[in-house]
């Protein structure tokens, strides 16, 4: 009796141990920062051979400790690896807590946390550039033969000026003859001699008329 308790306490033992040793653990979880295309992306691989189902959610760390959510998903690892992808455009030298949770056998974190690579992924945004600056180098060539032909009209717009310059002059003497000729008494002097010649005529007809009337009385 005694051997036989022996024994299957042993192999109680042994099957515990068994069972331990697969058990999904922390460190069957890897997380890395990749880059698909020209985005980021965040790839966790399960490779837990006893195929526990586990939860993987994975937060972003910001300034001052304050943590965001990126996304949560199922997996169910395999002894080759099981992967999941989280669609995330890190920037470089970001941190990120990858959280593990399989029941009843895992609930933390990957340690170390994730920190993404110096550089970001790189994308075809760099191509375009060069096209463009061969456009600017013909248009500075011709424009400065039309800039050198503006100044030879300004040239000839300063020549006719004086020309324009000199008959605004011209009328102020004008003016002053005319102002010399309309001065009032030349332009009146006939008519007073008219004036005073008919009142000449006018008294000397009546001194005549009143010396012959005088005549007249004496001889009657």
């Amino acid at each position: 009796m005694r051997i036989l308790g022996v024994a299957s306490a042993s192999a109680a033992v042994v099957l515990g141990l068994a069972s331990t040793a697969s058990a999904c653990t922390i460190s069957e979880f890897k997380a890395e920062a990749k880059c698909d295309g020209a985005k980021g992306v965040i790839v966790v691989t399960d490779t837990d051979g006893s195929g526990t189902p586990a939860t993987i959610t994975v937060f972003r760390t910001n300034s001052g400790g304050v943590e965001k959510q990126v996304g949560e998903q199922p997996v169910k690892g395999s002894a080759q690896g099981t992967e999941v992808t989280f669609q995330e455009n890190w920037q470089p030298n970001a941190t990120y807590r990858v959280h593990v949770t399989a029941v009843p056998y895992v609930d933390q974190d990957i340690t170390p946390a994730l920190s993404t690579p110096s550089t970001a992924c790189k994308g075809g945004s760099a191509t375009p550039t060069a096209p463009a600056s061969t456009t600017p180098k013909p248009s500075p060539s011709e424009s400065t033969p039309a800039q050198s032909a503006s100044p030879t009209p300004s040239g000839s717009a300063s020549s006719s000026a004086p020309a324009s310059a000199g008959p605004s002059n011209a009328p102020s003497p004008a003016a002053g003859s005319s102002n010399l000729a309309e001065t009032g008494a030349n332009s009146d002097t006939p008519l007073i001699a008219g004036v005073a010649g008919a009142l000449v005529v006018v008294g000397g007809g009546a001194v005549w008329f009143g010396m012959r009337r005088r005549g007249a009385r004496g001889n009657g």
